[in-house]
Formats: structure tokens, sequence, C-alpha cells
């Protein structure tokens, strides 16, 4: 698979609204293989479509051993409220808190185009609620409460 560029703060693209997936291809699937490869190698934990120059409602994360893949993905609830530190693959060398839901419940489809829900919690929701901001051009930076350096 191809390891591809990552968008930096200041390319438009990153503060661009996304466009739903209207139909699950083969294309679709490379562009998910892609940005996982490309995650891994960036020692990222999540990747949206933006940050590598796609207009589309995907992303990926891996916090750990679950590698999640989400299409048109949408959260239906949440819960909780905790500040923690982030960062970007986009936003490099910055740092800074943020406060998000502790606990969601998402909607998405799979690379099959079956619609799944799940429910996650703790760091893996906060990179979830982080890659779906990049779907609709928000960036951590313009949540944060305390830049830290």
């Amino acid at each position: 698979m191809a390891i591809l560029q990552i968008r930096k703060l200041g390319d438009p693209v990153l503060r661009s609204r996304t466009k739903e997936v209207e139909k699950i291809t083969e294309k679709t699937n490379e562009l998910l293989d892609n940005m996982i490869d490309t995650m891994y190698a960036k020692d990222g934990v999540g990747l949206a479509a933006p940050q590598v120059g796609i207009l589309q409602r995907v992303a990926v994360v891996n916090v750990g051993e679950n590698l999640i893949e989400l299409i048109n993905p949408e959260i239906i609830s949440e819960s909780g409220k905790s500040i923690m530190e982030e960062g970007c693959l986009s936003v490099p060398n910055e740092l800074g808190e943020v406060i998000r839901a502790e606990k969601i419940k998402v909607k998405t489809l799979n690379r099959e185009g079956k619609e799944i829900t799940f429910e996650t919690e703790n760091f893996e929701a906060r990179a979830i609620q982080h890659e779906l901001d990049h779907l609709d051009g928000v960036l951590f930076i313009d949540k944060t409460v305390k830049i830290m350096e």
C-alpha cells in the first residue's frame, strides 16, 4: 500500500467539511488501507481523510489493538466529560488540553457497507471524536482550553 502525504495546518482542505461516501467501492477500501498504513508509519493513533487531502467522511483509529474503520460515522450519544492533552499529525509540535465526552456511541459503515453501532470510552472515544472533528473541518486547536508547550 501507499504512505500518503499528511496535510499540515494552513492547508485549506483541513478546514473543509467532507462529503458522505455515496457508495463503498474498491477505491474506498484502498483509501482505508492507505490511511491505515500512513497512520502506522507516522506513529499516529488516528487519521481522517482530509488529513491526506480527501474530502470524504472516512477515518481510521487504533489506540491499542483495536483497529476501527469509520465510513460516514456519526456520534449518536455521549456521556461524561474529561480533559486530556491532545496532539495531531496535521498540527505538529503543538499540544493542548481538550474537553471531550468520556463515553460515546457511534454509528458507522464498515468497508462492506454494513451499518454498525458500537460504544467506546476513554482514550479510544477521544481519538474517534478528534477524527470526526476533522471531517467537519475542526482541529483540536479550535477546542483547546490550554495550550501546552
